[in-house]
């Protein structure tokens, strides 16, 4: 029983560490921080994250970015969108400072955006 529990806890610690993967259907999505091209349709706001305080730290800065990143597009593509007007983007840090000697890691990154749907042919598709 102590082995089933080792190999989970192992299987969580490395997905952990990798990247959300993108969805296909969002590798196209548009991520500036510029204001959206005249005539594209607002669909609202979205927030992609990645990380948390225990996979955090075993997770690259890149990958904690690269995740947020691809979180924010999955989710503003099924929202119907293709074009995101990043507005804020964030990182948390975790750890023990002060008297105690302990450093502090990068444990997660959220990403702020506004979806818009626009032509493609406003946004260089």
């Amino acid at each position: 029983m102590k082995k089933v529990g080792s190999v989970v806890a192992i299987v969580l610690l490395i997905s952990g560490c990798t990247s959300v993967p993108v969805e296909p259907q969002a590798e196209r999505v548009i991520v500036s921080p510029d204001k959206a091209p005249k005539g594209c349709k607002y669909l609202g706001q979205v927030i992609g994250n990645q990380g948390d305080f225990f996979t955090g730290g075993f997770t690259s800065n890149k990958n904690l970015e690269e995740g947020a990143m691809n979180d924010m597009r999955n989710k503003a593509s099924k929202m119907g969108g293709n074009y995101i007007q990043l507005v804020t983007t964030r990182a948390g840090n975790t750890g023990a400072g002060g008297y105690y000697g302990g450093g502090y890691s990068e444990t997660n990154v959220t990403n702020l955006g506004n979806v818009y749907h626009c032509l493609p042919s406003s946004i260089g598709e």
